[in-house]
């Protein structure tokens, strides 16, 4: 490989951190044509890990690694959320299975390319495609190894579980997990309630931080909330909430009903 050759794939190394993988799509639009891909390749430079992905040669790496290249080279909105987002922040009382199951949340109708879903990375994906959050709020970033990665807030993460119930998620867990919440913002937690478009999560989040007793739940101007009309049946044979019209588990009676 000649000097202008060597300087451009060492340039392309340095451009991104050790452990990520680099999306064709993104060499092809920032001058990598796929030729010149294909070279580094049987030049052994890059190995590809499936169709439309590669890693530098001999790297490890995670499914984090993969994230941050979906959200960095091609602009994705696919994060960490639910409980995984929790269990980042040493939320979740479940933090080993969390590990084993990753909770991934994203836009509606964006799908997770093919060769991350084929690849082996050790651990099991529920990625669920929604709507009901704006794409871009209440993300955190947290750092990992040699790069960052966005991921839900703890509120954001806890209303990302309470969109899982019943069906893929229990409620009282999200009440074990509300427990643990007891240091949220107001303001960022009055901005997710404001934008989220889902009824049954407003009305659920606002009742388990009652129950919770949680002392920043006072300072929520509730009339800027649209909780919707008429009752809403979240578990079938529980007991009837008035102050939230929400029929939920007969063990989550609100301590001063």
């Amino acid at each position: 490989m000649n000097t202008q050759k060597g300087s451009k794939i060492n340039q392309l190394l340095q451009s991104q951190p050790e452990g990520v993988v680099f999306l064709a799509s993104w060499l092809s639009k920032t001058g990598y044509s796929l030729d010149l891909q294909k070279r580094y390749r049987k030049s052994n430079w890059l190995q590809s890990i499936g169709t439309g992905a590669m890693i530098r040669t001999g790297d490890k790496v995670t499914y984090e690694g993969a994230l941050y290249a979906l959200q960095q080279q091609s602009n994705s909105s696919i994060h960490l959320g639910g409980k995984t987002a929790l269990s980042m922040f040493g939320k979740s009382h479940y933090l080993e299975l969390s590990i084993k199951s990753i909770t991934l949340f994203g836009g509606k109708g964006e799908k997770l390319p093919v060769w991350f879903q084929n690849h082996d990375w050790s651990v099991e994906f529920k990625h669920y495609k929604s709507g009901f959050l704006p794409k871009d709020s209440g993300l955190v970033r947290i750092e990992k190894k040699n790069f960052t990665l966005q991921i839900s807030s703890a509120a954001r993460a806890l209303m990302e579980c309470l969109y899982l119930v019943p069906k893929y998620q229990d409620l009282y867990e999200c009440y074990e997990l509300m427990e643990g919440l007891n240091n949220l913002r107001p303001r960022e937690v009055q901005k997710l309630l404001e934008a989220c478009n889902s009824v049954k999560v407003k009305r659920l989040f606002l009742f388990l931080a009652d129950k919770a007793e949680h002392a920043w739940l006072r300072h929520i101007d509730l009339s800027q909330i649209d909780l919707g009309r008429g009752k809403r049946s979240i578990i079938k044979g529980g007991i009837y909430i008035p102050k939230y019209q929400i029929t939920v588990n007969k063990d989550l009676r609100l301590n001063h009903e």
